[in-house]
């Protein structure tokens, strides 16, 4: 058979480009968080010079960005709420260590991927669930009926 014939392409199944799509920023997200954490490491322990609070921290802080990638790492909506939460609380945190200690590490890295996280193609790759989405077909009641309702608009009849 040459590619030319019609009853060969009807036999392929079509790729599935969405998940293609979803997937490439969710990677890109996990990456930037693992290496977030590598740079917070390598920052921070050199700068602790052996204060034991301060390698504490540090090592709090590069425990908590791992799990982060490992929660990112799902590509739930839940996922990326997380991370948009805790990627502003290090951008803030770090923010108030250079107010006081002149300690830059991690805030610029902090602001990169929650600006990444931001970005309206990486939001959608969050939100994307694979299936149909539950609703009216299923017989369940959304916020536009059952407000119609509370106002009487379907009460005559």
């Amino acid at each position: 058979m040459s590619a030319a014939e019609p009853g060969r392409w009807s036999r392929r199944r079509p790729r599935s480009r969405p998940a293609v799509r979803r997937a490439a920023p969710v990677r890109l997200v996990t990456r930037l968080v693992v290496a977030q954490a590598a740079a917070a490491a390598a920052v921070g322990l050199a700068f602790s010079r052996r204060h034991l609070p301060s390698v504490l921290i540090t090592l709090a802080l590069v425990i908590s960005l791992c799990v982060l990638a490992f929660l990112v790492r799902s590509g739930a909506r839940g996922a990326w709420l997380t991370a948009v939460g805790f990627e502003s609380v290090f951008f803030v945190y770090g923010v108030s260590r250079f107010v006081v200690d002149r300690y830059v590490g991690g805030t610029l890295f902090a602001l990169v991927v929650a600006g990444t996280l931001l970005h309206p193609a990486v939001a959608r790759a969050y939100s994307a669930v694979p299936g149909r989405l539950p609703g009216h077909e299923r017989g369940e009641v959304g916020f536009a009926d059952a407000t119609g309702e509370t106002f009487g608009e379907h009460a005559a009849g």
